[in-house]
């Protein structure tokens, strides 16, 4: 029975029913145990069905029988292929134990490929983890010669891979994406093992992620699908794939396809990968926030923090609506300590806004400054977007309006560009408050109502609310309003006169009007009612461009 079995798991193996092969393993396992080789298949047909747990098991039990055989190098690998799995579900503690593990187990092995993969591995984790990019660029040079020397194709696409990632956080994105480019050779030829393939996918979608590339993601996570597909529907990453697919269509606008399906994705990626289960959770988290379900997104959010992976900055913006700004800025300030400085980029726009609206302009300045810089030293038109939006928020604080409608103008050709819908309808908004500033009341209008349009075809309620038209308080009309708030800048009738281009006469009727309405008998009066409804002073408009 055990040679019968073992035969047709290899040829279930062969023809990728893994499934086949895992059944027949496990109970010739039970039955009369299993020898090395067939172990390790046995391993990886719970890798490929997506049994991360399983595979680990196996696989630990596959290390020792190919050490104790003495066999360094297969023991070696073995422990590598455990390391990466427990770094991709995010248990570093375990995944730096078996890096460890493979590097004593290495410690008198010369040149193999073992070794390429210990360095690809450790530098890998030193720039995630550490923000540290010295250990990478000095193990793509040592890689490219291994791979040389040894006539490996793999190892010279980790090499790549390294010499790309450094030379794009050096803010050299071509040359660096040209590396990455050059590497994505192995995969298209399986010159790259499938587990390490994966990690290659994955950590060049991320980056696109982080560097708000959404063009390049796009790219990426297309060859990832064809890639995954043509292996297995239950490869894992078949799910991986779909969850990155969903964080661009919600970057798209289409709400309802995300809402329905990456909570039950990022579920199946509990326990096999789960950084990209936490990214979809707090994906879901920032579209039932911006759909107004309050509730729901902090479910969300929470699921994302279990998983390690911080629910900012979309946790701060719902701390700001509950009227918690100091708690907001302070969540976003711990976020940013705890990862590096590309990563931070995505929590500078919200404290940039959130600060200020509280007000501090000092922390808005730091966070608009530290922006500026990360997408001067890493080019790339989703940084850019946001570090332009970032300033415009200051520069209409301090009402240069033509030079934020600049950098607004800017920002929106690139949202639309990348179609980036929901920031494109903020900037929109934004750049109604510019034109309201420079007196250009037609452009304004038009702005709002593109914001608000794009708001309604998203379903983002709150903000469909928000820019809904509002009747002012009291029965007063919009003349009377713009009076009252002349009056709340402290302007003399002459100067309210002068700035609305009416007479004194009109504005002794108007200000009558507003007493009568309001119920009180003078300026000093009727601008508290005005403070407490939240009617502000703006001061003369500037007439013109």
């Amino acid at each position: 029975m055990g040679s019968v079995a073992v035969e047709r798991a290899r040829e279930a193996s062969a023809d990728g029913d893994w499934s086949a092969a895992r059944a027949l393993l496990e109970r010739e396992r039970a039955e009369a145990g299993l020898g090395p080789d067939d172990l390790d298949l046995l391993a990886r047909s719970a890798w490929w069905l997506g049994d991360s747990a399983a595979f680990r098991d196996v696989a630990a039990d596959v290390y020792r029988v190919r050490a104790d055989a003495g066999d360094t190098h297969a023991a070696a690998m073995v422990a590598l292929e455990l390391a990466l799995s427990w770094t991709t579900e995010g248990d570093l503690v375990i995944g730096r134990a078996w890096l460890n593990r493979a590097r004593r187990t290495l410690r008198d092995v010369g040149e193999c490929p073992a070794v390429g993969y210990l360095a690809y591995l450790e530098s890998g984790l030193a720039i995630e983890v550490d923000d540290d990019d010295g250990p990478a660029a000095r193990a793509a040079e040592m890689l490219g010669g291994l791979a040389q020397r040894l006539d490996d194709e793999a190892v010279g696409a980790l090499a790549l891979v390294l010499s790309g990632l450094t030379s794009l956080r050096a803010g050299r994105t071509e040359e660096g994406f040209g590396d990455l480019d050059e590497a994505m050779l192995a995969v298209i030829s399986d010159g790259l093992p499938p587990q390490w393939a994966g990690d290659v996918h994955c950590t060049v979608v991320h980056l696109c992620h982080e560097l708000g590339d959404l063009a390049r993601m796009r790219a990426w996570t297309d060859a990832l699908d064809r890639w995954a597909s043509a292996l297995s529907r239950t490869f894992l990453y078949v799910g991986v794939t779909r969850v990155h697919q969903l964080q661009l269509l919600a970057a798209e606008g289409s709400w309802d396809v995300v809402e329905q399906e990456v909570g039950e994705r990022s579920r199946s990626l509990v326990g096999s990968h789960g950084w990209v289960a936490g990214e979809g959770y707090r994906e879901l988290g920032d579209v039932l926030r911006l759909r107004g379900d309050v509730t729901g997104a902090r479910r969300a959010y929470a699921h994302a923090a279990d998983l390690s992976v911080s629910p900012q900055p979309g946790a701060a913006y719902l701390e700001e609506e509950a009227g918690q700004r100091a708690e907001a800025l302070a969540g976003l300030r711990a976020a940013a300590a705890e990862t590096t400085r590309l990563g931070r980029a995505r929590l500078l726009l919200a404290t940039v806004e959130i600060a200020t609206r509280a007000g501090d302009r000092a922390q808005a300045e730091t966070a608009c400054a530290e922006l500026e810089d990360t997408a001067a030293r890493y080019p790339g038109p989703g940084l850019r977007a946001w570090a332009h939006q970032a300033r415009a928020c200051l520069l209409l604080a301090d009402r240069e309006w033509a030079r934020a409608l600049r950098l607004l103008e800017d920002a929106a050709t690139t949202y639309r560009a990348q179609r980036s819908r929901y920031a494109l309808a903020r900037v929109h908004e934004l750049m109604a408050q510019a034109a309201d500033g420079l007196g250009r009341v037609d452009l304004a209008a038009v702005e709002r109502a593109t914001a608000a349009a794009i708001y309604d075809r998203l379903g983002a309620a709150p903000d469909v609310a928000r820019l809904a038209p509002q009747r002012p308080p009291g029965g007063l009309t919009e003349r009377e309003v713009e009076v009252l708030r002349c009056v709340l800048d402290g302007a003399s009738n002459r100067e309210v006169a002068h700035a609305l281009v009416i007479s004194e006469k009109t504005v002794s009727r108007h200000l009558a009007n507003i007493y009568l309405k309001i119920g009180v008998s003078g300026r000093t009066a009727a601008a508290a009612w005005a403070r407490r409804r939240g009617i502000e002073a703006e001061g003369p408009a500037p007439k013109g461009p």
